[in-house]
């Protein structure tokens, strides 16, 4: 069944075509990312599917009758409004009663002399069924961290207007959910929260995203755009690079096969008169065809990072019994760390416990109240913050680069001009001259990240790089990083990158504690270490006083009982397990018919997927049905 249908849409910006006649579809229940280097319009094509831009050309429409939600990658808010306010936006008569029945709870806490009267809250909640609804709200609410509903936005950071907008999003239990970059200033622990939700979630999912490992274990389909065109690929990020890697080269063999015959064409047109009969007419339209193909620009330039660092001595950072708290705050106590060369730091830990303020410290940017920071004479920091920098957005971004230097040494000792720098970083020479205005917001990332690197650190600090950058730029910036000669010292909440990247961690545990860990992320998870704030919670049924006042059953009983989201788990679990059975069957027959050891060998992983998954709802069936 269709969900989402996009015909012929074409959006430009002054004279930059970001795309033209795009058409695809989306059917119910698919979960596609939607990928594609900077500046190729992802965004934007998301803000036209919902409505919130207009195309140059082209329709969106959705299904009649299909709610449909969205999570913009910065959310706009009225920073006057509470929580509450933000969350309950939409106006859906369930939502509405539950935000005033909310509100009215609040107030007879806070002032119980001036409390409003619950009971004819209590009489909408009935009329409408609405309790299930405003338990799952609160088991929502919960998960995501919301618990201060009366809460100005204004007063909220980043990651906690984050939460506010993403509990906006799923609360209204959409048929079809639109998400931009999710995953961005949000905890690890509320990343692999919603990752799980969305991944066993009802619903149809379109999302830009970088985090490879959310991309991985939630989408179905990867949506390309590529020079203005979109290509699907089914599978996993991993299959799809195979899969672009192998259209790249057909592309390639079809537009030198186009320019060849081009050539033989070429002579003929040349040597015929203008005035043709019906079969010179055809071949005339055939040569323009084949001019078209060989057109194409199949020589796609990639990123380079070609950079070095300047020379590290024997003494780099050393920190001795250093301290830092603000007010009733710690955020070091007694920390001791001597940095070695080549060393590659991890650092984790819950939002507030003083990550950021770390690496100021680090830098020389922010004081510590005692203790020691002795740094290296040859130490040069690089500091690519979380924060956007500020550039000028009449400066061209020629004139940005060439504040820092018109020429740049490469790790070859050769050199090149700024212009060429800028060229190697995906700024074209006609970019270059632009105002840094015009760029896309991963576009002055990238800028940003070529200031840092440009001064040749060789202590690089880097505060959620990952964030607004493409998988592309990830890919090249990981290879630069992976035979960086220095340290580094990482904050990031994608765990792939984390994990490629970091041989031991610092973990924030909170009250100025910081553990040194040996391993990466994913090496922390397994040994069950996690700080305790960013450890998953296990589900908890929201108190319902009004309603349990009004029941007959003993509190005893109703606790055996499942949920109303777990019965109805259980009742599609039989469904589920039985198509996963007849799947497992499918790929055990194909098997049996392959030759190719390719196609065998992804067959076997597929298999191995499919019987964990199985594995895995039958043990949740077991575990449910001794409850039903």
């Amino acid at each position: 069944m269709n969900y989402l249908s996009v015909e012929n849409v074409a959006k430009s910006f002054d004279e930059r075509q970001l795309f033209e006649g795009l058409t695809f579809g989306l059917d119910q229940g698919q979960k596609a990312a939607l990928v594609g280097v900077n500046g190729c319009g992802k965004s934007t094509l998301l803000k036209i599917i919902a409505g919130l831009e207009t195309p140059d050309r082209g329709e969106v429409s959705f299904r009649k009758g299909i709610r449909v939600s969205i999570l913009p990658q910065n959310p706009d808010f009225d920073d006057a409004d509470n929580v509450v306010q933000a969350v309950f936006a939409e106006d859906i008569d369930e939502l509405n009663v539950i935000r005033d029945y909310e509100l009215a709870l609040h107030q007879a806490t806070v002032d119980p002399e001036n409390a409003p009267d619950l009971t004819s809250l209590i009489d909408k909640m009935d009329q409408l069924s609405a309790w299930d609804y405003e338990s799952q709200v609160k088991q929502l609410l919960g998960e995501l961290g919301i618990h201060r509903l009366d809460q100005k936005m204004g007063e909220l950071s980043g990651g906690q207007r984050k939460r506010v907008a993403l509990a906006r999003a799923l609360i209204v239990n959409p048929d079809f959910l639109i998400l931009d970059e999710p995953t961005n200033h949000l905890d690890l622990e509320v990343i692999e929260w919603l990752e799980n939700y969305l991944a066993t979630a009802n619903m149809t999912l379109l999302m830009v995203t970088h985090d490879r490992y959310f991309l991985d274990r939630v989408t179905n389909e990867i949506l390309e755009i590529d020079q203005g065109e979109l290509f699907r690929y089914k599978g996993n990020y991993q299959n799809f690079l195979e899969k672009k890697a192998e259209r790249e080269a057909q592309d390639a063999a079809t537009v030198d096969k186009a320019r060849n015959l081009l050539r033989k064409e070429l002579d003929w047109m040349r040597r015929q008169p203008k005035a043709r009969g019906t079969k010179a007419k055809y071949r005339v339209d055939a040569f323009y065809e084949t001019k078209e193909t060989a057109s194409k620009n199949v020589n796609r330039q990639e990123m380079e990072v070609n950079l070095t660092g300047e020379r590290q001595g024997k003494k780099i950072l050393i920190m001795e019994q250093v301290s830092k708290r603000f007010d009733d705050l710690k955020i070091l106590e007694h920390f001791n760390h001597t940095f070695q060369r080549k060393e590659r730091v991890g650092i984790v830990g819950p939002n507030g416990v003083g990550k950021s303020t770390f690496l100021h410290i680090l830098t020389g940017e922010i004081s510590p109240d005692t203790g020691k920071r002795e740094v290296g004479q040859t130490t040069k920091f690089g500091f690519y913050t979380q924060e956007e920098q500020q550039f000028d957005p009449n400066m061209r971004v020629l004139d940005v680069v060439q504040e820092v230097a018109e020429v740049i040494k490469l790790s070859d000792g050769s050199v090149i001009t700024a212009s060429q720098l800028l060229n190697q970083f995906l700024f074209p020479p006609k970019m270059q001259f632009n105002v840094v205005g015009k760029l896309s917001g991963g576009e002055r990332r990238r800028l940003q990240l070529l200031r840092v690197l440009m001064e040749n650190p060789n202590f690089l600090i880097l505060d959620e790089p990952t964030n607004d950058l493409d998988l592309m730029t990830l890919n090249v910036l990981e290879e630069y990083l992976e035979n960086f000669e220095g340290c580094l010292m990482i904050v990031s909440h994608d765990r792939y990158f984390m994990d490629r990247l970091t041989d031991h961690l610092f973990v924030f545990e909170g009250s100025g504690k910081v553990r040194d860990f040996p391993g990466n992320y994913t090496d922390l998870r397994a040994s069950g270490l996690m700080p305790s704030a960013m450890q998953q919670k296990p589900e908890t049924k929201p108190k319902e006083k009004e309603q349990s006042a009004q029941s007959t059953e003993a509190p005893k009983e109703s606790k055996k009982k499942l949920s109303y989201n777990e019965q109805r788990e259980f009742d599609g679990l039989e469904g589920e397990i039985a198509k996963l059975e007849e799947r497992k069957t499918a790929i055990e027959q194909e098997m049996n018919q392959k030759t190719d050891f390719e196609e065998l060998q992804q067959l076997a992983k597929d298999l191995d997927t499919v019987k964990a998954t199985l594995e895995e709802k039958e043990m949740r069936w077991l575990e449910l049905s001794e409850r039903a």
